[in-house]
C-alpha cells in the first residue's frame, strides 16, 4: 500500500470519479469455522469453500487458530487449494493466548511457509477492552520471536511472516493503539457503515472517511506511507433488522459491495469482507437480528449478488 494518505483522503469526496487505470487492490474473505448446524467444519468442508471461492480470490482470514482445531484442518485444505491463509491468534484469557502459540507450534510445521500470509495477534481486542495496548503488543512481539523458531515441512523458518493486528477504525485513531501499531508489521482496520446507522446513500463516504483517518494515523505512526495496510473487516447484511437508518437487503448489499468495496480496492486498498458465507447456526444478539446474514454467499454456498468490479 504505497499511496500517501493526502492521496487517497480527496477520494472521500470525489467517489463518482471513477480511479485512475491501475490493478485492483487484493480481495480476502473472512471464514467463518463451523458448519450450518454449529459444529466444527472439517477439511472436507473447508477444501468446498474454497472451491467457491477461488473465481473470486485465494485468501481467507480466520480469529484464531485453536478454536474447532481450526489450523490442524484448514492449513493442508488451503495448501491443496492454493490458498492464503491469514490466522488469527486469540490473546485473551492468557490460558488460551498459551493454547493459540501451542497451536502454530504444532501445526505450522506440517504445511509450506508459502501458505501463511500473515498473523493476527488479536482480533478488535482493544475495542472489547479485553487487554492494553501495551500488553498487546508484547504479545505481537512474542509471535515474532515464536514464529521465528518454526520451520514449516521444507525445512524453512516463519521468521518474516508479517505479524500485526487488526482493530475497529476509530480505536487505531486512539492513542490506546499505538504501541500496537508500532509493534506490527501489518495493519487491518475494521469499518462497518452499517453498525454506524448509516443510509445507504452515506454508506460509502462514511465508510472511506473511517479507513482514511486509520490509514492516516499509521501513517505517521510508522513515519512512512509505505506500510502493510488492509481493511479488515467491512460487508452489509442482506437479512434481518433495521440499525438506526442502516436497512438489511440483498440490494444494499450490492450497491455498498460495488460502490464501497470495490471502489476501495480500486484505489489501491486491500480489502477483506466480512464474511465469505452465511452463518445461520448464529443466534441473535442484542436485539440485532442480523448476524446470520453477512455472507457474500447463502449457507449453501450459493453466491447472493454480483462480485464484479469493473469500473
Amino acid at each position: 500500500m504505497k499511496l500517501s494518505f493526502t492521496a487517497l483522503a480527496s477520494i472521500a469526496i470525489t467517489l463518482t470519479v471513477a480511479p485512475v487505470a491501475q490493478a485492483i487492490a487484493p480481495l480476502g474473505f473472512n471464514l467463518g469455522v463451523k458448519d450450518n448446524s454449529g459444529a466444527c467444519k472439517t477439511g472436507e468442508e473447508y477444501a468446498a469453500d474454497f472451491e467457491t471461492l477461488k473465481p473470486y480470490s485465494n485468501h481467507v482470514k480466520v480469529y484464531s487458530v485453536s478454536d474447532c482445531n481450526t489450523l490442524e484442518f484448514i492449513a493442508p485444505a488451503a495448501e491443496t487449494a492454493g490458498f492464503n491463509l491469514t490466522l488469527g491468534v486469540w490473546p485473551t484469557p492468557y490460558e488460551k493466548y498459551t493454547l493459540e502459540k501451542q497451536t502454530l507450534q504444532q501445526y505450522l510445521p506440517t504445511i509450506s511457509k508459502s501458505t501463511i500470509s500473515s498473523v493476527l495477534v488479536g482480533s478488535e481486542a482493544l475495542y472489547r477492552g479485553d487487554l492494553t495496548g501495551d500488553v498487546l503488543a508484547s504479545y505481537i512481539t512474542e509471535v515474532k520471536e515464536l514464529l521465528a523458531g518454526i520451520y514449516d515441512k521444507d525445512g524453512k523458518s516463519y521468521a518474516g511472516v508479517p505479524v500485526g493486528t487488526v482493530d475497529s477504525w476509530n480505536i487505531l485513531v486512539s492513542g490506546e493503539a499505538y504501541a500496537p501499531i508500532n509493534a506490527s508489521d501489518i495493519i487491518f482496520a475494521n469499518a462497518f457503515s452499517y453498525w454506524q446507522g448509516q443510509t445507504q446513500q452515506n454508506s460509502t463516504f462514511s465508510f472511506f472517511d473511517d479507513i482514511m483517518q486509520a490509514l492516516q494515523t499509521v501513517q505517521t505512526i510508522k513515519g512512512s506511507t509505505d506500510i502493510n495496510f488492509w481493511v479488515g473487516e467491512t460487508g452489509w447484511p442482506t437479512e434481518g433488522s433495521n440499525y438506526g437508518a442502516s436497512v438489511p437487503s440483498v440490494e444494499n448489499a450490492q450497491t455498498f459491495w460495488k460502490d464501497g468495496v470495490c471502489a476501495m480496492r480500486g484505489w489501491g486498498i486491500n480489502t477483506f469482507v466480512f464474511e465469505a458465507f452465511d452463518e445461520s447456526w448464529k443466534p441473535e444478539t442484542s436485539g440485532s437480528s442480523v448476524e446470520p446474514y453477512w455472507g457474500i454467499f447463502t449457507d449453501d454456498r450459493s453466491l447472493k449478488y454480483s462480485l464484479n468490479c469493473s469500473f
